[in-house]
């Protein structure tokens, strides 16, 4: 049995890769608060400072002298007063084995202690931010106040046996270089061996551009010092491959549409079409005709909705389409995954996810390198 633990946890990519490995695991906790603000008008404030985010410090010492469960509630109470739903949670929970005791809906109010032991990988990949001070202080000061700290502060407290941490390659020139040099002496200063490397997605089996920082850490004592990265696979699909084989109409674009995604001088190179390989599905995929789209022979019930516009693409007829949200899913690697919200929702939360296929493989070495069954 493989116990882990997500933070940023989206809809969960880990988890399926588990599962898609047919692994036994224990999901321990979970954490995503739906890219929902506390701000300080959820507080009945009112004035030019309404908008302004209630601070962590201003939280903890709202909660202090409560018990751990209590302040959960408390926290749990100021995500309801923003009136949004947190629909990563919701799809979440429709695919994953998970109760709600296990769900945090803000990762920066976890107590690893509670689960220290319990634990064999944590994984999480936190926004990449700002870091506001350098130099005089040291270990965790340096990014107090960042998501990446709270991250840190995680690992510090439940000692997992590995973490995985993932992020976008900018991270690595962010600041000129400063982010990351912070990043990587945090991580050796928690009594783990690091390792990293850049992953594209399309080097594991899904034809798609999307190449992510990953970190691997393993609890010193094991002394894994030389973690070799998964080898990149040769690619035998294409986008065709995960495409439906029926598309609802609402997916196909009107003349303004079709003309936008077919031009480039009117998408700038924010649109593609019938590429094998689809570039970096965005958390905007699909939005304001930005992304990878698809152009067929237009058929006779097609050419009958005069909503969907017939142009000409090359001196032939074609229809324009967007990638539905399955297929945006299956491109980034989930399987037979439940869409329990709407188009909006699940375009956003699956492009914010981790490829799973990266995952699979990443995970396999982890498993090939120490013992977590």
């Amino acid at each position: 049995m493989i116990n882990i633990a997500t933070v940023f946890s989206g809809i969960g990519a880990p988890e399926e890769a588990l599962r898609q490995l047919n692994l036994d695991f224990n999901i321990v906790f979970a954490s995503d608060n739906g890219e929902r603000e506390l701000t300080k008008k959820i507080l009945g404030e009112t004035g030019e400072h309404e908008n302004d985010q209630i601070t962590y410090e201003e939280i903890l010492e709202a909660t202090n002298g409560m018990d751990y469960d209590d302040m959960q509630i408390y926290i749990k109470d100021l995500y309801k007063k923003t009136k949004k739903k947190n629909f990563v949670k919701e799809s979440y929970f429709a695919n994953h084995n998970i109760s709600e005791d296990r769900w945090y809906e803000d990762m920066r109010f976890i107590d690893g202690t509670r689960y220290r032991g319990q634990v064999d990988i944590l994984v999480g990949g936190s926004p990449c931010q700002s870091f506001s001070t350098y130099g005089k202080k040291k270990g965790f000061e340096d990014t107090r106040g960042t998501l990446f700290f709270h991250y840190a502060k995680l690992i510090a407290d439940l000692k997992p046996k590995v973490f995985v941490y993932e992020n976008v390659v900018g991270l690595l020139t962010h600041d000129k270089g400063k982010t990351w040099k912070r990043i990587q002496e945090i991580f050796n200063e928690l009594n783990y061996d690091i390792q990293w490397s850049k992953l594209n997605a399309v080097d594991y089996g899904l034809p798609q551009k999307r190449e992510r920082v990953f970190v691997v850490g393993f609890e010193k004592s094991y002394g894994i010092r030389d973690f070799k990265f998964p080898g990149k696979l040769v690619l035998e699909t294409t986008v065709n491959d995960f495409l439906d084989e029926q598309v609802d109409k609402k997916y196909y674009l009107g003349k303004k549409g079709f003309e936008w995604v077919t031009t480039k001088e009117k998408h700038e190179g924010r649109s593609r079409v019938n590429r094998d390989i689809m570039c970096c599905q965005t958390a905007n995929q699909q939005f304001n005709w930005t992304g990878d789209f698809r152009l067929e022979d237009p058929t006779d019930e097609l050419r009958a909705d005069s909503r969907i516009y017939v142009g000409r693409y090359k001196g032939e007829e074609k229809v324009a389409r967007k990638l539905t949200p399955a297929e945006c899913l299956k491109l980034m690697g989930f399987n037979d995954f439940k869409i329990v919200v709407k188009d909006v929702d699940a375009y956003r939360q699956s492009g914010n996810s981790i490829a799973v296929t990266v995952l699979k493989s990443l995970f396999e070495e982890i498993i090939r390198t120490i013992e977590l069954e």
